[in-house]
């Protein structure tokens, strides 16, 4: 086991393309690190070239005290787990699991035990003799564990190793993969899209755009204090609402208007972020995550509240909760974070702009399941105050 770290890492392609940009992280020795962000953003790139599979243009990336830029992928006591298995379909499941240790020419009864121990943590044993094609998904990425177990490397790596399964089996898997990583101590990289996969499994979750690194932290961290909009807007589900607000105060009170709407300010929310005060009178964008927006017959006793009109346009009802949607006659935040938010959700640019120039923002609130909210029906909604977020309209950064 070993610390992963990165100082100044970049790739470049030969045409060009800047993949990866000055990435600077630590990952402490143990640790599981999740690398979030959209398609092309970088993430992969970078963990294949901890494992040697792309050449570094420039930076160092450290295993411990070693350098490992022209280290032989063979050489580095990685083990990669990828999304497509990669099992050898000729094999049984015991032959997959052992086949690196046979390379090494490790004796039989070491390969033994540690292909049985290791079957036994992953509920394989019953699997040894099968072959990859009479298994489940499921099974099938046990098996890929195995391997990569079995190793006992220095670090495992893993690159959307879930993608492939359905939504129960991802639930189960993403759960054993974090008890075995707890279990076994031993530092992993961890490559996925899904941001619940993420928030769920990662000691730290670092989120990449554009090949560059928005923000490193735990989870809740994350999610409670996103350092910009992306970030804001890419963690969470349903993700966070934003709209174009005004700061405003006036008589010692400050609020935030918008779409005719008025939020007033605690006066702790300026001291907690000074930062505020020089935005009075501007432009600035706020976002509200849907479980701060609330039916007002199931507040928590005490929460200030302010309380606005809305007309529910749709009503989705989840079991546990409910997902009411509504608009705003405000604008809806528009840049460069907010497209690439939108074109990862399979929005086009063109749809959102459409949205700017209305001047609606679309909103979705998590409500008590016992809500009377009701689709085509005009009620009260509760913003908690405390819990707004604010950011800088030109360079997305939070307040």
């Amino acid at each position: 086991m070993a610390e992963i770290s990165f100082d100044q890492v970049t790739k470049v392609y030969p045409d060009g393309t800047e993949a990866v940009s000055a990435v600077d992280l630590e990952i402490a020795d143990g640790a599981l690190m999740v690398l979030v962000g959209p398609s092309g953003c970088g993430k992969t790139t970078l963990l294949r070239m901890v494992a040697g599979l792309e050449e570094i243009t420039e930076g160092e990336i450290r295993i411990g005290d070693r350098v490992i830029n022209d280290v032989e992928p063979k050489n580095r006591d990685l083990a990669m787990v990828f999304q497509n298995y990669a099992l050898y379909p000729h094999m049984t499941c015991y032959d997959n699991i052992a086949f690196g240790l046979k390379l090494r020419r490790m004796p039989k009864r070491e390969i033994d035990r540690r292909v049985r121990e290791t079957a036994h943590a992953l509920g394989l044993e019953e699997q040894l003799k099968k072959k990859p094609r009479s298994l489940s998904g499921g099974q099938r990425q046990r098996v890929a564990m195995g391997r990569a177990i079995v190793r006992e490397p220095e670090a495992f790596l893993m690159d959307e190793p879930l993608s492939n399964l359905d939504a129960k089996l991802r639930v189960e898997m993403r759960t054993e993969i974090s008890r075995i990583q707890q279990d076994l101590e031993t530092t992993m990289i961890y490559v996925t899209h899904d941001q619940t996969e993420a928030m769920t499994m990662g000691d730290k979750v670092a989120v990449m755009r554009r090949g560059l690194l928005q923000q490193v932290a735990e989870p809740q961290e994350l999610y409670d204090n996103p350092a910009n909009l992306f970030v804001a807007g890419f963690i969470g589900s349903p993700a966070m609402n934003m709209v174009q607000a005004t700061l405003v105060s006036e008589n010692g009170t400050s609020r935030v208007e918008f779409g005719g709407l008025r939020l007033d300010l605690q006066d702790a929310t300026l001291d907690e972020r000074p930062a505020l005060r020089g935005y009075v009178g501007r432009k600035l964008a706020i976002g509200i995550r849907p479980e701060d927006i609330e039916d007002p017959e199931y507040l928590p006793p005490g929460a200030p509240d302010t309380r606005i009109p809305v007309m529910v346009e749709v009503r989705e009802a989840m079991g546990p909760e409910i997902f009411a949607h509504f608009t705003v006659d405000a604008p809806p935040v528009l840049t460069e974070d907010t497209r690439d938010l939108a074109a990862d959700k399979g929005l086009n640019s063109e749809e959102l702009e459409g949205e700017a120039e209305r001047g609606s923002a679309k909103f979705v609130a998590r409500l008590n399941p016992r809500t009377s909210a009701v689709r085509g029906k005009a009620m009260e909604l509760a913003i908690d105050i405390r819990r707004l977020q604010f950011f800088d309209l030109e360079t997305g950064k939070a307040i």
